[in-house]
């Protein structure tokens, strides 16, 4: 039970996911481990996850764009060695897959070779089974394993795509476990509780 939790865009819930998954390793009586490497704007999505980033910018952009702003260098072999070799745990990108993480590097570079299963997190409605299937295929051409797409409805209101994503998903790719979608409550608790739920399987 170690992942990668990346998403199709930000601001969609992987941070959720995280902490979801997090707190369903701790209640079968693990010690997980989490990082988040990158923080970027003054979040606090760190903080949540218990664990402190090893860059963090001041700028609310892309943490490559906001390291060449602020005249930081990340070094992507640092963050692959502060991912434990052992143990259940997480580890959170940053917005999407192609989302640069220095001069060089994206974040679907540092997913392959962390070497870790895949959480995507989606967001659900309308545009997500084109957003997830450019995702699932850059995951592909990497060879890295996804171990599910989670979909979050992150918005109040009603979209008539919501009813169609997972099966539509399901039928497209065949094989590609997909949970949810994690309904929106205003409510913490009741939307904490909604992520659990879902996100359950991932933890036997």
């Amino acid at each position: 039970m170690r992942y990668f939790v990346t998403g199709t865009d930000t601001g969609i819930g992987k941070t959720e996911v995280s902490c979801a998954l997090l707190e369903l390793m701790r209640v079968k009586g693990l010690e997980p481990f989490a990082l988040k490497p990158y923080q970027s704007g003054g979040g606090d999505d760190a903080k949540r996850l218990g664990t402190r980033p090893l860059y963090r910018f001041k700028l609310p952009l892309a943490p490559g764009v906001a390291a060449e702003l602020e005249g930081v260098k990340p070094s992507l072999t640092r963050v692959l060695a502060a991912i434990p070799k052992r143990g259940a745990g997480v580890v959170e990108g940053a917005g999407g897959l192609y989302v640069p993480l220095d001069g060089q590097h994206d974040v679907i570079d540092l997913i392959e070779r962390a070497k870790l299963p895949v959480v995507l997190v989606a967001r659900a409605g309308l545009g997500t089974l084109n957003h997830t299937a450019l995702s699932l295929e850059a995951l592909r051409r990497r060879r890295v394993k996804v171990a599910a797409v989670v979909l979050v409805k992150s918005t109040r209101g009603r979209d008539v795509s919501e009813a169609h994503n997972r099966r539509w998903l399901e039928k497209r790719h065949p094989g590609l476990r997909v949970l949810g979608p994690v309904q929106f409550f205003a409510h913490a608790q009741r939307r904490a509780a909604g992520f659990t739920r879902v996100l359950a399987p991932l933890v036997p």
